[in-house]
């Protein structure tokens, strides 16, 4: 049995605990989704944290893994424009008492979820000493971090979720107050 220190044991047993929920969370939300594109979404989300999650138990019981590769999402699938500025953002107020949850809602859930193991991943690899199991955390925050960017544009293009801008002039002062860094030789 391979040794393992007690702080990446114990930070990738909590990976695959939260992964195996992330699974179960991701069936429900398929079951909920009413938007057929968000549904196909969720899905192939479900899919790859299936493929992290059985890799996860792979290499903890010593079966051979490659860790170069990240059990990723394939081509990430993208939306043709992302949209910047404000068109009359609203929101609908909360129903406390919901018998199914809104594709607004869904879809804001499952990007708070991926850009919190997207963060917690990487922490979690900075904790390891195992070469492998660091490289499993990483992949695990890199795969996070590409499904909260297609769920964020999901949203973007639904308009769940728009970007605000800064003015111009704005950018172009907070810009213009960085001076650049002769190179050193």
């Amino acid at each position: 049995m391979h040794k393992f220190a007690a702080h990446e044991f114990l930070e990738t047993q909590e990976a695959l605990r939260t992964k195996h929920a992330g699974i179960e969370m991701h069936g429900l939300f398929a079951d909920m989704a009413q938007d057929p594109q968000l549904k196909n979404m969720i899905l192939n989300h479900q899919r790859s944290i299936i493929n992290a999650y059985q890799q996860g138990v792979n290499l903890l019981m010593g079966k051979g893994v490659n860790m170069q590769s990240a059990p990723g999402m394939g081509m990430m699938r993208t939306t043709q424009q992302t949209a910047v500025g404000l068109n009359n953002p609203q929101m609908m107020a909360p129903n406390p008492h919901p018998n199914r949850l809104s594709d607004m809602t869904i879809a804001t859930i499952m990007l708070n979820w991926h850009k919190a193991g997207s963060a917690i991943g990487m922490l979690w690899a900075n904790e390891c000493v195992d070469p492998q199991i660091r490289q499993y955390h990483v992949n695990g925050a890199n795969l996070c971090q590409q499904m909260a960017y297609e769920t964020w544009q999901y949203m973007n293009m639904k308009g769940y979720y728009q970007a605000p801008q800064l003015a111009d002039h704005t950018m172009n002062t907070m810009i213009n107050a960085f001076k650049e860094q002769p190179v050193l030789i």
